[in-house]
């Protein structure tokens, strides 16, 4: 089958090692082949955790630079720092909601402009899915659960081979008791948020949707 490369990045504590899991056990229960690969950098200090997930017959679960067919990212900046990873044709889903690092707390840096990043992410892909994935969160009823806001909107891409319901399935099976009905409201806001602008397509010239 067609190999889809996903890389999934954040900053550390917002759950997107859980989410990548989350997604390998969905790929394992509807029987398609999955490799996966973390990279952890600072992560207890708010430092990037990048996930690469191989869906399809590949033989490494390593995304060079160039190859990423999806990119998803928790954090804006972020997003825009690991976007080397896609290709042309490559889908971009990000949260808008910056989580800025220490360095810009203690004034020694200055955080991007939001629309600046934004610009340049839709200028190098075809396609940009870009919202508040923390308001989302929050609206569930935890701002820990923007993991599943982010895989629920993955799953309303339409981008990967897998159908929402049997992602929702394996986040039911797997939640811990006490998250499961936050888990599964910030997967569906996730998902209906996506699914709005699904077959719909943004240029390589900067479309944004």
């Amino acid at each position: 089958m067609k190999v889809t490369r996903l890389v999934i990045v954040a900053v550390g504590g917002q759950g997107n090692i859980l989410a990548a899991r989350m997604l390998g056990e969905a790929a394992v229960a509807a029987e398609l082949p999955v490799r996966m690969s973390e990279f952890h950098g600072m992560a207890q200090r708010g430092g990037v955790v990048e996930s690469m997930i191989l869906l399809g017959d590949g033989e490494s679960s390593c995304v060079s630079d160039g190859e990423a067919d999806i990119l998803v990212g928790f954090e804006p900046s972020e997003t825009l720092r690991a976007l080397k990873k896609c290709h042309s044709n490559a889908l971009v889903i990000t949260n808008t909601r910056p989580v800025p690092p220490y360095t810009v707390a203690m004034g020694k840096a200055q955080y991007p402009s939001l629309p600046s990043t934004l610009d340049k992410i839709s200028h190098k892909v075809k396609k940009l899915v870009a919202f508040d994935a923390t308001g989302l969160a929050l609206q569930a009823g935890s701002a820990l659960a923007i993991n599943m806001v982010m895989l629920g909107a993955l799953a309303g891409s339409g981008a990967v081979p897998l159908e929402a319901p049997s992602i929702r399935e394996t986040i039911r099976e797997k939640s811990r008791k006490g998250f499961l009905e936050t888990n599964l409201k910030a997967f569906d806001l996730g998902l209906a948020t996506a699914a709005g602008t699904h077959g719909k397509s943004a240029p390589n010239e900067g479309g944004r949707l």
